[in-house]
């Protein structure tokens, strides 16, 4: 099982649109798919049509009881071969809640060796802070996504989540690889060539050599509860988040194992 994390410390450049893509994509391959909500707001879980106040279990319960059976927190979605663990509003507290408390930082990871075997792919959509709840998802991840919109503000933020990574892998002791996807790239805007070229210039060798451009298709799905790869397979935002796909499973070598009696559990 792959674990991919979906990061960046700044919020609106493209995560949720990201996971909800990617996922698409490789349930299209007939991959089995995660998709974990660890943002507060809860825009994957609403994405998706679940509504927090009419779920009896979400993320939040795996950090209260980390006896849960993990299964009991999955939930299946309409469209085949995908599923997901929803968020809570409640999952702001948990930096408070859980203090100094040993082992909080590898919670999710305990978690998703119980099924490991149910699921080919586990795609996490983090929230734009640096917390608990991040450093949950780095800890458990084998690949690290993260989206850069291709304007000034937002490569900002990416130079503050590079600093975090660099102290995160020194906790994990060997470093998760990265690819930085630039998103909602406009080629008519001086602002986003220029900001694409800075990109370019300053993280080439981590840097997705394609990218994710602006799409209003994108927009289309989303009010749709869709993901655009199902809803509109040839729109170019699809066409892009293919290629990533294509080039992440390229970059992990990762080969899924045959389908288990244990994945049974989530039809």
């Amino acid at each position: 099982m792959q674990t991919w994390i979906v990061a960046n410390q700044k919020g609106g450049v493209g995560k949720t649109t990201t996971v909800v893509s990617m996922a698409a994509a490789l349930a299209q391959r007939g991959q089995r798919v995660l998709m974990i909500d660890l943002d507060p707001h809860g825009s994957l879980t609403t994405y998706f049509g679940m509504d927090e106040s009419g779920l009896n279990a979400s993320v939040y319960n795996l950090f209260q009881d980390t006896e849960l059976h993990v299964g009991s927190l999955i939930s299946a979605t309409r469209f085949d071969n995908l599923w997901l663990m929803p968020s809570a509003s409640a999952l702001v507290t948990l930096d408070r809640q859980l203090g100094a408390q040993l082992g909080k930082g590898t919670v999710l990871r305990q978690a998703l060796m119980k099924v490991r075997d149910g699921f080919d792919y586990v795609l996490i959509d983090c929230a734009p802070t640096l917390g608990i709840l991040m450093i949950n998802a780095l800890a458990a991840g084998n690949l690290l996504v993260l989206p850069v919109q291709t304007e000034f503000l937002a490569l900002k933020g990416l130079e503050r989540m590079l600093v975090t990574l660099s102290m995160v892998n020194k906790a994990r002791g060997t470093p998760i690889p990265l690819m930085i996807v630039p998103t909602m790239f406009d080629r008519r805007t001086k602002a986003s060539r220029d900001a694409l070229s800075h990109l370019q210039e300053k993280h080439g060798e981590q840097l997705w050599e394609l990218v994710i451009p602006i799409d209003t298709q994108f927009r289309d799905a989303s009010k749709a509860g869709i993901p655009l790869p199902f809803l509109q397979a040839g729109a170019r935002g699809a066409l892009a988040y293919e290629s990533l796909v294509d080039t992440l499973m390229d970059m992990t070598g990762f080969t899924p194992a045959p389908v288990s009696k244990e994945s049974e559990a989530y039809e």
